[in-house]
């Protein structure tokens, strides 16, 4: 399979790709054409789909015994894993600074153990930039995944993004935080990944299959015009509201809300845009961030914007406070209500389903007819997941 190049998407939204298999697929490869590079683990690296590689390369075992039920294991394996994040990161920065490449992967919830050691990380990218003879160091990557959003069967103790929050707040504008919004946008995200340097790039992404919604051409626009595009597939001109999507669940449930909206409100004018990478105080990567004045072409000069954010919704709300105001924003997001349960009794936990989002428009409209229809819908959906494990949607 290897690098997908999608020349266009002709039914947006109407089949599922998993962005962790394509990960996976690009990981096959680079173990293939780089006899240097690692890739690091805990326990899951079949858990978090990425188990392609294990038909190119071997995990390192030493001089351990192997068993029947192993995986393919040596002594000099090049996938690393251990039940130790600050081991693995410690180890893959040794290996990064010798000028060779490397990536972890993790659950999104214990990443954040790493936090201290991604901090220091980035003091020492700061510092050794302005050493002359000093040649830059491939990115630090790390792909975060088994998100907050569907943890199944593990519950409220594997629901954190707050790595995502940490690394947004450090002024030293040396970390990226993306959000690829499908399998196509995630080859894109891998590209950027691996060409870079003296940056933390942190991607999360859903590892179940996810609806494709764009082509090649439009994922790699986003990481040049700033980090954010228009979806003209669901969008209407000239629109009455702006609704904002970052991270692939949150944005299909913004997808399906405009939907929802259709129906019951078929003369509402609607605006979708993606954000698919933020970095300190601005959307877009560390080098690239989005300017106050295409902020305007994107997201209109005055009107409501409603937005869905992978993470805290403070940490999104703070930065779009940088670009307009806080009068024009209702952020949604995870609010740290969890449990093990079903993926879209998740999102009205939190807030941040296609109906709580319609909840906010038809508030906004007066439309109180529409807020106890939507309301009833996630009443009726709480009851479905809570006595047999089920959604309605």
């Amino acid at each position: 399979m290897g690098v997908i190049m999608i020349d266009r998407v002709d039914k947006p939204g109407s089949e599922l790709f998993s962005p962790a298999k394509q990960i996976g697929e690009l990981l096959f490869e680079e173990f293939k054409k780089d006899p240097h590079f690692y890739f690091f683990s805990p326990d899951e690296t079949t858990s978090n789909k990425f188990d392609k590689i294990f038909e190119i390369e071997k995990r390192a075992w030493g001089d351990l015994p192997i068993k029947e039920w192993d995986l393919p294991e040596s002594a000099n394996g090049r996938i690393i894993e251990m039940l130790s994040e600050n081991v693995l990161f410690s180890v893959m920065t040794g290996h990064l600074s010798n000028g060779e490449k490397a990536i972890m992967g993790s659950y999104e919830a214990f990443l954040p153990i790493i936090t201290s050691q991604l901090l220091q990380q980035m003091k020492f990218i700061k510092q050794s930039k302005s050493v002359k003879w000093r040649k830059p160091m491939p990115a630090v990557n790390i792909l975060s995944t088994s998100t907050c959003w569907r943890q199944d069967h593990n519950g409220f103790t594997h629901q954190s993004p707050a790595l995502i929050s940490q690394l947004l707040a450090v002024p030293s504008n040396l970390a990226n935080c993306i959000f690829p919004v499908d399998d196509v946008a995630a080859a894109e995200s891998y590209r950027f990944m691996m060409e870079s340097t003296d940056v933390v790039n942190l991607t999360t992404f859903d590892k179940n299959e996810r609806p494709r919604y764009i082509d090649s051409h439009h994922a790699n626009y986003e990481f040049v015009n700033g980090g954010a595009s228009i979806y003209q597939f669901i969008s209407d001109d000239e629109p009455d509201l702006v609704f904002v999507g970052c991270g692939d669940i949150v944005a299909h449930e913004m997808i399906e809300a405009i939907r929802i909206l259709k129906a019951d409100l078929p003369e509402l004018k609607i605006r979708f845009v993606y954000i698919n990478a933020l970095s300190y105080r601005g959307i877009g990567t560390t080098e690239n961030k989005l300017s106050k004045e295409k902020f305007v072409e994107l997201f209109t000069p005055d009107k409501p914007i409603i937005a869905n954010f992978h993470g805290y919704p403070e940490t999104l709300e703070n930065i779009l406070e940088n670009y307009t105001a806080r009068g024009r924003l209702r952020v949604h997001g995870f609010n740290e209500e969890g449990s093990t349960t079903t993926p879209f009794e998740m999102l009205r936990k939190n807030k941040a389903s296609r109906y709580d989002i319609a909840v906010d428009v038809a508030e906004l409209k007066k439309r109180d007819d529409l807020v106890s229809k939507y309301e009833m819908i996630l009443t009726q959906n709480h009851f479905k997941a809570t006595q047999y494990d089920k959604d309605l949607v």
